[in-house]
């Protein structure tokens, strides 16, 4: 990591965590226990941070900067 903050939540973090790990946005919703709207949001949120534009594109980010 090059020292800057995090500009993820945590919540952010644990939605892309558990893509990661290949869960779909309703295994997320439900583990969470929120809504899929919620988690598609908290991705966008993640990507809009990153930089990037897809979901996967900000996972590779964020396990690049040891975050996930």
């Amino acid at each position: 990591m090059d020292g800057s903050p995090v500009p993820l939540g945590d919540d952010e973090l644990v939605v892309l965590r558990l893509m990661a790990e290949g869960q779909t946005v309703e295994a997320v919703a439900r583990r969470l226990d929120v809504s899929e709207r919620t988690v598609r949001r908290k991705a966008r949120a993640a990507c809009e941070a990153a930089g990037v534009d897809t979901t996967v594109e900000a996972i590779v980010w964020a396990v690049r900067r040891r975050l996930i």
